[in-house]
């Protein structure tokens, strides 16, 4: 008997082709096989909504093929990703084989993992396509094509030409825009915060003055945003000359311990890794994109090293905690295992597409093995994944937490400090989180202490800050905007039309997207909102779980909708603004503005179209190289990721990825420039 096993990607048939005997005949579909149109909407609006599927064009050879092999296969069995897409693409693929396998038996396996356990144990397993899964992928596309399809166009007429509009895509930029006019219009505060300085045991150990005549310093302030709220503490001690003043009273005071509180205290591991965590780790560790964190695990999965990487859940398989039990065991000891195994809950609600979180399929493989196979970036990765994982089933750490305080002799000023020793590692021995010890002195009640520096700082209450994609990718999951699989592509494609930049890694909005957003705000109000991209990512789970029928839902979402785009069609132009520079051109003496076009930003001359002078912009910072005095500019590597290198470049190759690193090696000598 010969089967056919259709997967996706050409790696996957590879690496499952590894488990499977001579009679199996693996095959990828690259993909999908079949798409809604470009040229037109592709949406039956009066039939139901029915979707005009077509095969796409750039696959006739791979279709070709999969129809031949279908006709000599005794068994076709569906072999795609255990999710929405993988269903709609299974089942696409049996449509299109139907026709010319008549009488094949079809059958659709599902596994989390490429090993030899989980593929054998899915082709005893088989199953017939979920149509839930399939109606809620169709569902969603349905919905963005018809957002998509009929905002652009309006778009094209009120903002500037080639503009195009997303459903989940515009929450995600009104994120960012909100944020940028939220830091605009915050009030900077200068506060002051004092310190003293005690030595005992030869050993300097610095307290923070915490409260004057019973009355703490610390106040918090809370701000209402458009994403949750942001709390700021600062002190009561406003200006300096308050700060100068309390200080003179200190150093007229003597001081003794009033209290000291030792306390046992336990750490707990995190769960292993969902598709959201991963990509804000890898973030904050690596500065990787979520784009890049995708890439860089679909090929770890594809390859056999991790389980399946979009997921929202946070439980492991019981054969794999117990794995993962049995190899702390024999690594590191019994006192480094829990009498009973962790389970985790989910803060979230799932979307219960995957059932394991992402960890090893083989805890016993470590990441010098990837780097080997793979390379650098995918050992990264696969080690992150591997200790959160294996910390997860490991014991808690211990702390013993110490806190000081010292009085007055007058009883007016309290001053604290707090110590912290790590008594037992647990979790803390594989995971990368650090945890410093602070060891203080041997302090006693009632001993006096002798001042040695008395110390005030000057502070500045700091605003929102702008969001990059750990920020971005917990927000978007927090609000249940988007799912595992949509969060990378979110914020990729707002970058890609260039409503979004990055800065130093931050997300900033540029003059289109702030266009786009303020329109889509002002005349789309209840799509581009939170609640209502929310409302409809419960409702399309749903329909993933057969509460709810596909078309109804559309047709609820659509009548209003139409409503709302005949009435935007008297809505009035909106101009993007420009950003216009003191440089003149030099061929009619117009004022150069800053221009966006595919490739980033450029000037072009205000006159535009009658003058079609440009260059390329050179964005200026306010620090020196320090290699050879010349100043520091933005500039782009080939594949478009930004770092700063010197203006006197190829005489002089000094570069760096962060402004911070150029600080650090002397290059903040000059005056703040006008960036051209």
């Amino acid at each position: 008997m010969k089967n056919l096993v259709i997967v996706e990607s050409p790696t996957k048939a590879k690496t499952i082709s590894k488990f499977l005997g001579s009679d199996f005949e693996i095959k990828a579909s690259m993909g999908h096989i079949m798409d809604l149109p470009k040229s037109k909407l592709g949406i039956d609006v009066d039939k139901e909504f029915t979707p005009q599927y077509q095969l796409m064009t750039d696959k006739k050879k791979i279709i070709s093929e999969l129809k031949s092999l279908g006709k000599d296969a005794d068994n076709i069995i569906l072999a795609t990703d255990p999710d929405r897409e993988g269903e709609a693409i299974a089942a696409h693929v049996r449509e299109i084989l139907e026709k010319n396998a008549k009488g094949k038996k079809f059958s659709r396996i599902v596994f989390h993992e490429i090993t030899k356990e989980a593929i054998e144990e899915a082709i005893k397993n088989p199953r017939g396509i979920d149509e839930n899964l399939v109606n809620a992928q169709t569902a969603r596309r349905v919905l963005d094509r018809l957002v998509g399809y009929k905002i652009s166009p309006v778009l094209w007429q009120k903002v500037r030409r080639g503009l195009s509009a997303g459903r989940v895509q515009s929450v995600a930029l009104r994120l960012i825009v909100e944020r940028e006019r939220e830091i605009e219009k915050f009030k900077k505060e200068k506060y002051y915060t004092i310190d003293i300085i005690f030595t005992k045991d030869n050993k300097d150990i610095k307290f923070d003055l915490i409260q004057i005549n019973g009355e703490k310093l610390e106040s918090t302030q809370s701000f209402k945003l458009y994403d949750g709220e942001y709390k700021i503490t600062k002190t009561t001690i406003d200006s300096k000359e308050k700060a100068e003043e309390i200080l003179s009273d200190l150093k007229t005071k003597k001081y003794l311990v009033s209290d000291v509180t030792k306390k046992e205290t336990k750490r707990s591991s995190s769960p292993a890794y969902t598709t959201s965590t991963l990509q804000q780790d890898a973030s904050r560790r690596f500065g990787f994109s979520g784009k890049r964190t995708m890439s860089l695990a679909q090929k770890l999965y594809e390859e056999g090293f991790i389980t399946y990487h979009r997921t929202d859940s946070v439980s492991m398989a019981s054969s794999a905690v117990f794995a993962i039990r049995d190899f702390v065991k024999k690594t590191y000891g019994d006192k480094y295992i829990p009498e009973k195994p962790k389970f985790y809950k989910a803060k979230q609600k799932l979307a219960q597409e995957a059932h394991e979180a992402i960890r090893p399929t083989n805890v016993g493989r470590d990441a010098e093995v990837i780097a080997k196979d793979l390379g650098r970036d995918f050992a990264k990765i696969y080690d992150i994944i591997w200790r959160r994982a294996v910390a997860s089933q490991m014991s808690d750490a211990l702390i013993e937490s110490t806190a000081v305080t010292v009085e007055s002799n007058d009883k007016k000023y309290l001053l604290k400090t707090n110590g912290s020793v790590l008594i037992f590692d647990g979790f803390l021995k594989v995971s990368p989180q650090a945890l410093n010890d602070v060891i203080l002195p041997d302090f006693k009640s009632g001993e006096v202490l002798d001042a040695k520096e008395f110390l005030d700082e000057e502070h500045e209450t700091l605003p929102p800050p702008r969001y990059n994609d750990a920020s971005l990718i917990g927000s978007l999951e927090d609000e249940g905007i988007g799912r595992p699989s949509t969060y990378a592509a979110i914020i990729s494609t707002i970058e890609a039309r260039l409503y979004i930049e990055r800065v130093e890694g931050r997300f900033h909005p540029t003059s289109v997207g702030v266009a786009v957003n303020d329109f889509l705000v002002a005349n789309f109000s209840t799509i581009d909102d939170i609640p209502f991209t929310a409302t409809m990512e419960d409702e399309l789970d749903d329909i993933a779980s057969g509460k709810k029928k596909w078309v109804p839902v559309i047709a609820d979402f659509y009548k209003p909708f139409e409503k709302t785009l005949e009435e935007v069609k008297g809505a009035g132009r909106v101009k993007i603004e420009v950003e216009k520079t003191d440089e003149l051109c030099p061929q009619d003496q117009g004022h150069l503005i800053v221009r966006i076009g595919r490739f980033g930003k450029f000037l072009a001359c205000e006159n535009f179209p009658t003058c079609r002078f440009t260059k390329p912009l050179v964005q200026e910072t306010k620090l020196i190289c320090p290699k050879d005095g010349g100043k520091i500019v933005l500039k782009k590597t080939k594949k478009g990721r930004k770092f700063y290198g010197c203006s006197n470049y190829p005489n002089c190759d000094f570069a760096a990825w962060k402004l911070e690193d150029i600080k650090k090696q002397g290059g903040e000598k000059e005056a703040p420039a006008q960036a051209q």
